[in-house]
């Protein structure tokens, strides 16, 4: 359609260019037939006439030629930018397309980047809480290691205290008769054989007497303490009308320890406990006469409440 009109156009200006060019070749004034003139003037002006005819026909004649060549190169022109025009178009045809197909993979991708973010925003939400719960944890865990670690060293204070206070009252008695240490957050007080039994006997000597009384009166003034009471004796068997052996012998000796605790000095029986241990549990090799020796014992464990422990470095003090 746009073709159409615009070779219309085209051919307007050409018309009007041809009839304007056609007018400038046109004879200003044209001859007429003289009148009253000789044979030969009226042959001169007729010749004149011709003259002016042929020139306009040669001029039209050149003018058709000039128009079919300008026509002719105009047509190539108009086909060379109808081509390009063409050309243009289909280029931009296929750009729109392009910019239409990037445009969507842009959408595509900006929705992706979106979501990508929020993703990354969510697992950096979920790692900050998971480390807060952690620190939470570890915050809580030192928390409780110190509160262990201050009831440990409660615990080693008052079982020093302990310590000392009961050394203090067996101080009378050599140290091969008892011992007093302290270990695993225990007191350990040691008696012989020889200081609390005689040979083969569950029955307490007199000094043994002694010293289990001196140790009451500790207890007494110290009622949160827990009392284990161990028999221990060496490896030679016995066998006699009383004890059938090592096991009987030793439990007797606990058992009458911890009687002559209730019964004489009036210890809480609640917070007594009788144990034999026979040859088992040696402090020195049996080959020896003085590792046998070392190794027939009763030991009396003292464990400190860990509720009363302030009580016992308050006396200590």
């Amino acid at each position: 359609m746009r073709k159409s009109i615009f070779s219309l156009l085209f051919a307007g200006i050409l018309m009007l260019g041809f009839q304007s060019t056609a007018q400038e070749l046109e004879p200003k004034g044209k001859i007429k037939d003289p009148k009253g003139l000789s044979q030969k003037s009226h042959n001169f002006f007729m010749s004149k006439k011709l003259d002016m005819a042929t020139y306009q026909r040669d001029s039209l004649h050149r003018l058709v030629i000039a128009f079919n060549k300008d026509t002719a190169e105009r047509g190539i022109q108009y086909r060379l930018l109808d081509s390009l025009h063409r050309d243009l178009q289909s280029r931009f045809q296929s750009l729109t397309e392009k910019h239409n197909k990037l445009q969507s993979d842009y959408s595509e991708m900006n929705d992706r980047y979106t979501d990508l973010i929020k993703s990354s925003l969510s697992k950096t939400e979920q790692l900050n809480l998971a480390l807060k719960e952690k620190g939470d944890q570890l915050l809580a865990r030192e928390r409780k290691l110190a509160e262990l670690e201050a009831i440990i060293r409660r615990q080693d204070s008052i079982t020093n205290a302990l310590n000392d206070i009961v050394k203090k009252a067996l101080l009378s008695f050599n140290s091969d008769e008892l011992t007093v240490e302290m270990k695993n957050g225990k007191v350990y007080v040691s008696l012989s054989d020889k200081l609390l039994f005689k040979s083969g006997s569950a029955e307490v000597e007199e000094k043994g007497m002694d010293a289990i009384k001196k140790l009451s009166d500790v207890l007494n003034k110290n009622a949160d303490i827990d009392i284990l009471i161990e028999g221990h004796t060496d490896d030679k068997p016995i066998k006699t009308a009383a004890f059938s052996d090592n096991w009987d012998l030793s439990t007797a000796r606990a058992n009458n320890i911890v009687r002559l605790l209730i019964d004489a000095h009036h210890v809480d029986p609640k917070r007594l406990t009788a144990a034999g241990r026979s040859e088992f549990q040696p402090r020195a090799n049996n080959e020896t006469v003085e590792g046998r020796a070392k190794n027939r014992r009763t030991e009396i464990v003292l464990t400190p409440k860990l509720d009363e422990l302030y009580k016992l470095i308050n006396k200590r003090r």
